[in-house]
């Protein structure tokens, strides 16, 4: 399975990081997870929550993609914590009358009231209460006396809000005094979040546990992906295995796409060249409307720097030659397109190393047609 996050059987090693992150949750210490996308942050934390003791923790889980404002975030927050801790409607009813006093929200429910639910916070400049917001699941931890964990998914769009510094104070300023809540932050984008939780200058920074997302190690795919095979009554062996993990550099989700890929390009029993062939030109295909959006509007030097490193170049790209080479025009031009392409999320800069981030849209800028 790809493109979603996967439980059960489709979830694959992990063990080291589920079991500290269960540890963490069940003890209350704030959680940052930074990675590449599709490294499977959000199965990860799928997963745990579904090994938590529910007895003495609550879990509360958003995605904030599609928040805009700082109105956007606060009515997705109060909505995901009443639904997910009050249970029933009444008790929800309760919750609201208790502890948004100052608010007059509006509330929708659909045909089952313990899952569809919207909440609308009505909140009118007079009477707008961050705090009063921030402090909901600290008040309803209090009362079920049981702690609360918030995870929230995408969190890095808190980044894009208008006055984004002041939001980001203010949420801290609530979040760091909570004695029965923690959060475990999380999202697509590695820049941003980088950014929001290890620059000094951040409110966020050093909020909480940070760690940086490994790839799965290839002895943990080799069986897995070996089983796959063989309960769809496929052989495939050890280096085909280890090839489908190395062209797409270990990223998770691409390393089961590129596997279902070639158990569909398989037309006998055992994987053979043609396969995998096929498979990756198809997962090129796949990907390609995605990549001419995300090169849409880029300039001929941001192009051709991305040319530049698809083709394996990392080193001197001020030297003479390079700059020649690829058209990327004077000296001082190299940082300004490093800045802008790291922005934009399509590259990575690991000490002096600067690689195109994604694996796949690597191949396709190697495409001849591809520009």
């Amino acid at each position: 399975m790809y493109g979603v996050a996967v439980e059960g059987e489709n979830f694959t090693d992990r063990v080291g990081e589920t079991k500290r992150l269960k540890r963490d949750f069940e003890n209350g210490q704030n959680v940052v997870l930074i990675s590449p996308r599709r490294m499977g942050k959000t199965s990860l934390v799928r997963r745990v929550i579904s090994q938590v003791d529910t007895r003495k923790v609550a879990i509360v889980y958003l995605d904030i993609y599609d928040c805009r404002t700082e109105y956007d975030f606060y009515n997705k927050l109060v909505t995901a914590t009443l639904r997910q801790t009050s249970g029933k409607g009444e008790l929800m009813l309760r919750n609201i009358k208790e502890f948004l006093t100052r608010l007059t929200p509006k509330i929708s429910f659909g045909v089952d009231p313990a899952n569809e639910m919207s909440v609308s916070l009505g909140i009118a400049p007079e009477d707008y209460s961050p705090e009063e917001i921030l402090q909901l699941p600290e008040k309803l931890a209090q009362k079920m006396g049981k702690h609360i964990v918030v995870c929230i998914d995408e969190f890095q769009q808190i980044g894009y809000f208008p006055d984004t510094l002041e939001v980001q104070k203010r949420v801290r300023g609530v979040w760091q005094l909570q004695q029965n809540v923690s959060y475990c932050l999380f999202g697509s984008k590695k820049h941003m979040l980088t950014n929001l939780f290890q620059n000094k200058r951040m409110p966020f920074y050093q909020f909480g546990d940070t760690r940086f997302l490994q790839p799965i190690a290839l002895e943990d795919w080799i069986p897995f992906i070996r089983q796959k095979f063989e309960e769809s009554g496929l052989t495939i062996d050890d280096e085909q295995i280890a090839r489908i993990c190395e062209t797409v550099e270990f990223q998770s989700s691409y390393v089961q796409q590129l596997a279902w890929n070639v158990m569909l390009c398989t037309e006998g029993r055992t994987v053979d060249e043609a396969a995998m062939a096929e498979a990756v030109a198809d997962l090129i295909d796949q990907n390609s409307t995605l990549f001419l959006q995300q090169t849409e509007g880029l300039s001929s030097y941001q192009i051709n720097f991305l040319k530049a490193l698809a083709a394996g170049e990392s080193d001197d790209f001020t030297s003479a030659a390079i700059l020649k080479k690829y058209s990327l025009g004077s000296k001082s031009n190299i940082s300004r397109l490093q800045d802008t392409l790291i922005k934009k999320e399509l590259i990575e800069k690991t000490g002096r190393k600067v690689i195109i981030a994604d694996p796949v849209f690597r191949l396709w800028m190697l495409r001849s047609n591809s520009f």
